[in-house]
């Protein structure tokens, strides 16, 4: 099982604040069947530029590691990068693809969506080898996202769920579970952040799929997130 989305790495953002709290997340995580895990520190253009922010993050891991253990899932290095105006012709943008693929993961603004920023998104899946996850789509619902879904479905871009909205969090579980049988989400993620309020929860994700879908369909999310990580491939009917 792969977890998409995860603020894992100690003192990058508002995540994980200690090493021995990203071991804590990292245990329950594995507990919970994830073999790997993909550590999406938040990446804001207006406070770091792309190599910065790949320093800062090198030195994260690099206290982390020794600390490693059979007993965590495999970590893969990513970045959550916040939309900004000009994303899709920054030269650096690039380097902060998910590590080994040509996937990024990008979190849209929390505010009425326009078709500007829309197809600004498009234009950077379109280019430069690059294929876009748009991060927790469940947040966006409010900023009326459905509008402008399609046009991401139709340029080929993935869509990744929280956990948590899964689980009867604060978003919309019914929508997201019609999304996923409609076979509009590819791909999730816990965005775990700590141990307390934010915390690693896909297994309980699954108990609800699988209860109110099927497992077969759990089949699939797997599927497509091994391939989508590994084979630069991805069927978009499930």
């Amino acid at each position: 099982m792969i977890d998409f989305h995860s603020h894992i790495l100690p003192e990058m953002d508002d995540g994980s604040c200690s090493v021995e709290m990203s071991c804590q997340m990292l245990r329950e995580s594995f507990r919970q069947g994830v073999s790997q895990i993909v550590a999406t520190p938040h990446f804001y253009a207006e406070d770091n530029s792309p190599k910065r922010f790949l320093e800062r993050r090198k030195h994260s891991f690099e206290k982390l590691e020794p600390h490693l253990d059979s007993d965590m899932p495999e970590i893969i290095l990513g970045a959550e990068v916040k939309y900004f105006e000009g994303i899709s012709r920054s030269e650096d943008v690039g380097l902060l693809k998910i590590q080994g693929t040509d996937l990024i993961l990008i979190e849209m603004p929390f505010m009425t969506w326009n078709q500007r920023m829309v197809s600004e998104v498009v234009e950077l899946a379109s280019g430069r080898r690059t294929r876009v996850i748009i991060a927790h789509v469940e947040r966006y619902f409010r900023y009326g996202a459905e509008k402008f879904l399609p046009e991401f479905y139709r340029n080929g871009l993935l869509i990744q769920a929280n956990a948590e909205s899964f689980i009867g969090g604060i978003f919309s579980t019914r929508k997201v579970m019609s999304m996923l049988r409609d076979g509009k989400i590819d791909l999730l993620g816990s965005d775990c952040h700590n141990m307390t309020s934010r915390v690693p929860n896909i297994l309980d994700a699954r108990k609800e799929i699988s209860k109110r879908i099927c497992n077969n369909m759990l089949d699939k999310l797997d599927e497509k997130a091994y391939n989508s990580l590994y084979s630069g491939e991805i069927s978009l009917n499930i």
